[in-house]
């Protein structure tokens, strides 16, 4: 059993398309820091090409210790997302966010968010991979 809160920033103005939700797991809501496995909340931020803003925090807390429902609450209640950066994943995880249409990105040496999010947006404006273009259109699919 698992249990989800999500905290959001309302009227963020943004246009679906043009900017994707991006979660971060850390735990000193600073740097990527966190294994997703273990991290009890994850800063959500829209990054688009020319703007990037926090957009809230969805915490999640499982109850028990089957690692199969850690994974699943997680990959739930991030299911909007596009990309999840974390410090560490387990392949059963990776797995499971892939195919929820999520890409986990490893980050190296607990960057700052913030540095994080200005790499994101030079590729974004430069040429991004099929993949990233890809999931820069994720709310305008169907499922």
């Amino acid at each position: 059993m698992f249990r989800t809160r999500r905290f959001e920033l309302i009227e963020l103005g943004k246009e679906k398309g043009h900017a994707m939700k991006i979660a971060f797991a850390s735990a000193d809501r600073v740097h990527v820091d966190e294994h997703f496995g273990r991290a009890e909340h994850f800063l959500i931020w829209e990054v688009g090409p020319d703007t990037a803003e926090f957009s809230g925090i969805v915490q999640v807390k499982a109850e028990g210790a089957d690692e199969a429902d850690r994974i699943e609450a997680r990959s739930v209640a991030l299911g909007d997302c596009a990309l999840v950066y974390v410090a560490e994943i387990g392949g059963p995880a990776a797995a499971r966010l892939v195919a929820k249409k999520i890409h986990p990105v490893k980050s190296k040496d607990r960057e700052p968010i913030a540095k994080v999010v200005e790499k994101l947006q030079e590729v974004l404006r430069g040429s991004p991979p099929p993949w990233m273009r890809k999931a820069m259109m994720k709310g305008e699919r169907p499922d």
